[in-house]
């Protein structure tokens, strides 16, 4: 499962994001596994019960849902425990 793309200002950032997603989607497909996309909206209304819940929102409830020892520092690590949590609970509504 991978977070779709959304409007960004940067446009260096935009590229490099977009770059990113290109190699991760090739990668994919090559071996033939499936994507499933999630708009930030739906990460975080899975995760949080509020679309438009915050950074921190999510943040807080990814660390009660996963209580580590250490908590990771970076946003990277907390979207992708998200995407992947939206994922499982979606998965878990189709069986």
């Amino acid at each position: 499962a991978v977070e779709s793309i959304f409007f960004h200002r940067q446009v260096r950032s935009i590229f490099t994001l977009g770059h990113s997603r290109g190699v991760i989607l090739l990668a994919l497909a090559m071996q033939e596994i499936p994507v499933v996309e999630y708009s930030p909206r739906e990460i975080k209304k899975s995760v949080c019960g509020n679309g438009n819940a915050s950074k921190q929102q999510v943040r807080y409830m990814i660390n009660q849902l996963y209580p580590l020892k250490e908590s990771p520092k970076r946003d990277d690590a907390f979207d992708a425990l998200a995407v992947a949590t939206c994922h499982y609970n979606r998965m878990k509504w189709l069986q």
